[in-house]
């Protein structure tokens, strides 16, 4: 089982990427998924992370109306828009996964998580 994350670069300020979050192993439609950043000197947190019952999304305020989270269930894949990044959206990002809680996003504690992708975004 794993999960494979992709997509991160480096790109200027006001600039956009999209990372991709693709599973094997697992039925991502099945579970709650999220996307977690880390910068440095800071503790993970989350940022967008998406249900696995209807849908219904969770956005970070610091990100709200410029990442959007969604899912290919065809590709088994969970992807993360980054739109106006700025300089401080620069971070490991990561992905992870939970069976359903009353959560909105997985537990940094329980959750299964795949590698990081490094996003840096130049000023």
């Amino acid at each position: 089982v794993q999960l494979q994350a992709s997509g991160g670069g480096v790109v200027q300020a006001g600039g956009s990427l999209r990372l991709s979050c693709e599973a094997s192993g697992f039925t991502l439609d099945f579970y709650t998924v999220g996307w977690f950043r880390q910068a440095p000197g800071k503790e993970r947190e989350a940022v967008s992370c998406i249900s696995s019952s209807d849908g219904s999304t969770y956005s970070a305020d610091s990100v709200k109306g410029r990442f959007t989270i969604s899912r290919d269930n065809a590709k088994n894949t969970v992807y993360l828009q980054m739109n106006s990044l700025k300089p401080e959206d620069t971070a490991v990002y990561y992905c992870a996964l939970e069976p359903p809680t009353l959560s909105p996003c997985p537990s940094p504690e329980t959750g299964f998580w795949g590698q990081g992708t490094l996003v840096t975004v130049s000023s």
